[in-house]
């Protein structure tokens, strides 16, 4: 056989197929894809460099059989030859080394390379990396001098401040700061039920004994308000109907009075809030309950004030929000007034 001969004869040649199987550390080991559970079945050979894989135990269980070898990219093309499928299972960090050396191998144009397949074995819900944030927080409160001592208490101004910022966020209209501000609110949120986890005395709540307050998770957290949502979105996920967003509120009213059984409509709104707002709330409650009482009159500000509240609560009107943007407008002003350049928007 000539030279050309045995080329053609060996370009002929099957040159076989390596896959890469990823999976998700966010998905239990062993909820594979179907692909994934075929290639895996089908394939001449398995490798995994890592014994300590999670997956490797299931693996077993299924009848695969996984060589513990860290083979390099020549060693992985070889074992290719003549058709053969070899699956490697990466690390959760990947493997950089390896594609590394595949990509120059197939960059010098001097082997002949087999197939090369990224196969997701397993792939990250929505709201997967909420499960990375939990671990983190979970991290950070046992290691971090600073957050390991944090009380529900001391970290109560603070979720004040972040909401102020997401609102101002919003009405900048910053997408990017927008991001951000969400994830400062949701820090606020993980960060206490990490918190809450540990049981807190009950002296810090104001009591004088010992005792450890009922502990509860975020997984609690969540459950609660998904429970919530189902059951005060009965056109959502029963048998109730809502054409309009005034059913709809009608529905959530119903709902929320039945769990709560509150004996004044004032019941629930805290008035720790601004003082806008809280008048608009309380005008807004005794609107929607039907309660006829006449808006106190007295002498001073507070009064106006009261009935400018109440006004633009019937009239659909946030005052919070109405006072705030002629507020910037009035910064606005003075900074021209001083020569100075306003912040951008």
């Amino acid at each position: 056989m000539t030279d050309h001969s045995q080329s053609t004869a060996a370009a002929a040649e099957p040159t076989g197929r390596i896959v890469l199987l990823t999976t998700s550390h966010r998905v239990a080991p062993g909820v594979l894809s179907w692909p994934a559970w075929q290639t895996l079945h089908a394939a001449d050979r398995v490798l995994c460099a890592d014994p300590g894989h999670p997956q490797l135990p299931y693996l077993r269980e299924a009848g695969v059989e996984v060589e513990h070898t860290a083979a390099d990219a020549h060693e992985l093309v070889a074992a290719c030859a003549g058709g053969r499928t070899v699956v490697v299972l990466p690390g959760g960090e990947g493997d950089q080394r390896l594609t590394d050396g595949l990509a120059r191998l197939a960059g010098s144009g001097r082997v002949q390379m087999p197939d090369l397949e990224l196969l997701p074995g397993s792939y990250d819900l929505p709201g997967a990396r909420l499960l990375d944030l939990v671990q983190v927080m979970d991290r950070v409160r046992r290691e971090c001098p600073w957050t390991s001592r944090q009380t529900h208490r001391g970290l109560a101004k603070y979720a004040i401040e972040e909401a102020y910022e997401l609102v101002e966020a919003i009405e900048d209209g910053d997408r990017e700061e927008l991001r951000e501000e969400l994830g400062d609110v949701l820090l606020q949120v993980v960060f206490h039920a990490r918190i809450a986890e540990e049981g807190i005395p009950a002296d810090e709540d104001g009591g004088d004994d010992e005792e450890a307050l009922g502990a509860f998770s975020i997984d609690d957290v969540a459950g609660a308000l998904v429970q919530k949502l189902i059951h005060r979105h009965p056109h959502v996920f029963g048998d109730e109907r809502a054409e309009t967003p005034e059913d709809v509120h009608a529905h959530w009213q119903r709902t929320k009075a039945v769990e709560k059984r509150r004996e004044s409509v004032t019941d629930g709104v805290p008035v720790g809030q601004p003082g806008l707002a809280l008048a608009a709330k309380l005008a807004g409650r005794a609107r929607a309950g039907g309660v006829a009482v006449e808006l106190p009159r007295g002498e001073g500000i507070g009064y106006e004030l009261l009935e400018l509240a109440a006004r633009a609560e019937a009239e659909g009107v946030d005052p919070e929000t109405a006072l705030r943007a002629a507020a910037r407008v009035y910064r606005d002003a003075i900074r021209a007034a001083e020569g100075v350049a306003n912040p951008a928007r």
